[in-house]
């Protein structure tokens, strides 16, 4: 028997399906259609079932990163999130206004007040954002540390890639 669910309806089922009857749902087979479910029940006979699909057409997994970069004060991460949206190297960058490192640097424990950039930026850009902050940093060794985003809202990852290209 096969049921027409809504979106909600199917991730409460799913939920249902993995909770209360674990190993019912299964991945179709590779050659099947990538918008396809798969429904064994107890007796092992299977149904294809057709589901919207919930993200960009795509895969974006890795394209797009998120760099963080520590600074010493709000001027400092002004200007350098000013600078990479400017150029291009950066869509967005969140300023986060007030963290605290703890860190050794020299043989001593450091505890400092910093500020943390939260750059969005494409994952090819991200040399170029590093270079970008080293020669516009006041640190010896500045923070630049980055990881891709795997998944997210397709309409602002379009964004990301019209704002830098």
């Amino acid at each position: 028997m096969l049921i027409s669910l809504n979106r909600k309806s199917k991730s409460l089922f799913a939920i249902y399906l993995s909770i209360l009857r674990p190993g019912i749902i299964m991945a179709c087979p590779s050659e099947q259609s990538s918008n396809s479910t798969c429904i064994t029940d107890v007796a092992g006979s299977t149904t294809q079932t057709q589901t919207e699909s919930t993200c960009c057409e795509t895969d974006i997994s890795g394209k797009y990163s998120i760099a963080y970069v520590t600074v010493p004060n709000i001027e400092t991460a002004k200007k350098l999130a000013h600078g990479l949206v400017e150029t291009r190297l950066a869509a967005c960058v969140n300023i986060v206004p007030q963290i605290i490192s703890i860190y050794q640097w020299k043989g001593e424990v450091n505890e400092d007040a910093e500020g943390l950039l939260m750059i969005k930026t494409k994952t090819d850009k991200v040399n170029k954002v590093t270079a970008y902050v080293k020669e516009n940093h006041p640190y010896t060794v500045c923070e630049v540390i980055s990881v891709p985003i795997q998944n997210g809202n397709p309409d602002y990852l379009k964004w990301i890639e019209e704002s830098i290209g």
